[in-house]
């Protein structure tokens, strides 16, 4: 599910809750958070808090100076992170794409994550797919992949390839064969791509599917 990205300040706030919990396993009252986080006053924080909890992030128990319930304790206390959904990528017919110099400055949207689904990996991003030519790996149209962003492959790794000439990149499994590259869907329907090595830039390895319910 993609939330909207939090403020700094709710970040700042929620990652105290969070602290503070971890610390002495009692929530904060509102003018620890004031103290902690630095903010000018209690109603600045109520109205943050508000967000936070809009967003599912915190229930708060009303006439209880420390009700604040941190939600992602239920997670085990995995801090979120925020992945860049760059755009789509075709899982069936290549759709141009930003080429390696951009690739990573175009940012429309935000999802957030537990650490976990990232596997401690630091340059990941995410795409929406588009097509179906991957359905028999369990990813169909409309889900999102996590990738990490690397240059390397090895034999079998789903991964998003930039084709040079064409000017388009797709989603596909990676085999080298003798003087070039397969691109290997995984639908029976549909055919391999092949390609030179030096027309194929990798732009990333498929690490997480986030499959979209029906």
């Amino acid at each position: 599910m993609t939330r909207k990205a939090l403020s700094p300040k709710q970040k700042r706030i929620l990652q105290f809750i969070r602290k503070f919990i971890d610390a002495r396993g009692y929530p904060p009252t509102v003018r620890d958070i004031v103290s902690g986080c630095e903010i000018s006053s209690t109603s600045v924080v109520a109205y943050n808090l508000a967000r936070l909890e809009t967003g599912g992030y915190i229930r708060r128990h009303a006439k209880i100076s420390r009700g604040v319930e941190f939600l992602a304790t239920r997670q085990n206390h995995q801090n979120i992170v925020n992945i860049p959904i760059i755009g789509e990528i075709a899982a069936g017919e290549p759709i141009p794409v930003p080429n390696s110099e951009t690739w990573d400055t175009i940012t429309t949207e935000e999802l957030e994550v537990t650490e976990d689904l990232t596997r401690g990996k630091q340059r990941v991003y995410a795409l929406r797919v588009k097509g179906n030519s991957m359905i028999d790996a369990l990813i169909k149209d409309g889900d999102i992949v996590l990738m990490e962003y690397v240059s390397n492959a090895e034999n079998g790794d789903m991964v998003a390839v930039w084709l040079k000439t064409e000017k388009e990149v797709t989603l596909k499994r990676l085999f080298r064969e003798a003087n070039r590259i397969r691109l290997e869907p995984a639908n029976t329907q549909m055919h391999p791509i092949y390609t030179t090595p030096d027309n194929a830039d990798i732009q990333g390895k498929v690490i997480t599917v986030i499959r979209q319910l029906a």
